[in-house]
């Protein structure tokens, strides 16, 4: 069957960019530690945003935030944020770009405990992706209890742009839940 006559999450819409995303990484359980500060930085920088504004930067943001390399984002200073608030290939908003950089030295603060970021993440899933039924998009909620405790742990730890709804976006992408709708070729795929 070609990809073009799939079903699909009614969020997916026809811009090649959003339908790889889609059929290719939203929803499949990752782990790299890389990728999951890469999800956290992308997801805090969509707040207020669509999506497809971010997937159209995203090279962007792994060209100026040295790859997702947490130990070199943890180093960023005052100049280069104030350089990298000049550079229209990422969101430039201060905020958002200085959480970034809090949430790479929490990590390393976490790595300084002994909790891997994959672990102490998906520790909120019990380590397994969380299959939902969802039979539309409507049905989807913004939030959940786990999203909430995330949210609620993560700020305690210092990190920034974790709210219970940018937290379930990120699970949402991540494969920490399968959100995909019933109707989607992907749901039965990630089950």
């Amino acid at each position: 069957m070609e990809r073009k006559t799939l079903g699909r999450c009614g969020w997916a819409t026809s811009d090649p960019l959003y339908l790889d995303y889609h059929d290719t990484e939203w929803g499949v359980p990752a782990r790299d530690p890389r990728h999951l500060f890469e999800m956290l930085v992308l997801e805090g920088a969509q707040a207020g945003l669509s999506w497809i504004t971010i997937l159209k930067k995203r090279e962007g943001y792994r060209r100026l935030f040295d790859g997702f390399d947490v130990e070199t984002v943890a180093r960023y200073d005052e100049r280069r944020i104030d350089r990298l608030l000049e550079d229209a290939a990422i969101v430039r908003n201060r905020l958002k770009v200085e959480s970034a950089v809090a949430n790479a030295r929490a990590i390393l603060a976490l790595r300084d405990q002994g909790v891997a970021l994959e672990t102490y993440l998906w520790s909120f899933v019990d380590g397994e992706p969380k299959q939902n039924r969802w039979p539309s998009l409507a049905e989807v909620p913004a939030s959940t209890p786990e999203s909430v405790a995330m949210s609620r742990d993560l700020k305690r730890r210092g990190f920034r742009f974790v709210g219970p709804t940018v937290c379930y976006a990120f699970m949402q992408a991540v494969g920490m839940v399968n959100d995909h709708t019933l109707d989607c070729f992907r749901h039965r795929e990630l089950t």
